[in-house]
């Protein structure tokens, strides 16, 4: 079957190992444009650009799936099946009508549930117990087609969204090749979805990511754990942001933002306590929070949100 693959970040990057480990025929990637990155703003290229050009793979980096350029290239080609994973782009329904076979999504979350730009990052903020990865043909809309298979695993207390978001990468690849299989043995049974029970994920904000510590600990630690990748969640300290990467729920209670340990980083919340266990402050490079604290001299009954 000849395959035209399409993905972006890293997340997509098992998948697209897997169908070459399984002898598919991948004649094309497309990927979103490189990038400029970091202090230099160099451009980086995607981690999908980068596994398809190891492996030998032709790469097309379109700004556009909309013009009538790409169209013919993709034609060219002549795609029995399309393959998209996190690739950041709507396909236009030319597209999507191309391959014999249609086109096949690989999505982060339990669809309905989570359609969207960040499904796996709302899992964890909203402190779902259980996620997963959905398989579906591609329709117009937002994942809205019908799905396919489905795989579930449980969320850790303590997982973050970048850790969950590698387990169902591979998760996800998997799914694939078992999807591919039962669509080659005709023994796929593709399932509308329940419009009721869909929810949105959209995309994160820099402006999420303020701890308000007269909020439950348990919200706060989603928040912590939801962010953990970006845009990340924070504090302030003497009038400088403080990022927290890590915590955990603790058996502690007390004022909002005040802390209540001398040795660990506990806060008191607007109800329970949390402990901060890898933190950032500005200008500093990450480290545990028992080392921030004693650093910064910090000790029990001091206010973690104060002015200098």
């Amino acid at each position: 079957m000849k395959i035209v693959f399409m993905g972006t970040p890293d997340f997509a990057v098992p998948s697209l190992k897997a169908l070459l480990d399984s002898g598919e025929t991948v004649t094309a990637v497309f990927t979103q444009p490189d990038k400029p990155k970091g202090r230099g703003h160099r451009l980086q290229p995607p981690p999908v650009k980068m596994a398809a050009e190891e492996s030998g793979i032709p790469v097309f980096q379109p700004l556009s799936l909309r013009t009538d350029e790409v169209f013919e290239t993709l034609k060219a080609l002549e795609p029995e099946l399309i393959v998209v994973v996190a690739y950041g782009k709507i396909l236009p329904r030319a597209v999507l009508e191309l391959p014999r076979f249609g086109c096949i999504n690989v999505h982060g979350s339990l669809l309905p549930k989570y359609r969207g730009a960040a499904p796996i990052q709302w899992t964890v903020l909203n402190g779902d117990p259980v996620s997963g990865v959905t398989t579906m043909f591609m329709a117009d809309g937002i994942d809205t087609g019908d799905m396919l298979l489905k795989d579930e695993t449980p969320v850790g207390e303590n997982e973050t969204a970048s850790e969950l978001y590698e387990r169902l990468s591979h998760i996800g690849a998997e799914l694939l090749i078992k999807t591919l299989s039962a669509l080659k043995d005709g023994t796929l049974h593709p399932e509308p979805q329940n419009e009721a029970a869909a929810t949105h994920a959209p995309m994160l904000t820099k402006e999420m990511g303020r701890l308000d510590f007269t909020k439950p600990s348990e919200e706060l630690h989603h928040l912590i754990c939801g962010l953990s990748g970006w845009p990340c969640a924070y504090t302030e300290l003497d009038g400088k942001r403080l990022k927290v990467y890590r915590s955990r729920l603790c058996e502690a209670a007390g004022k909002p933002g005040e802390i209540l340990d001398s040795k660990r980083f506990v806060v008191g919340c607007g109800s329970g306590a949390l402990e901060l266990l890898e933190v950032q402050y500005e200008g500093s490079k990450r480290m545990p929070g028992d080392a921030f604290l004693r650093g910064r001299r910090l000790a029990a009954g001091d206010f973690i949100e104060r002015e200098g």
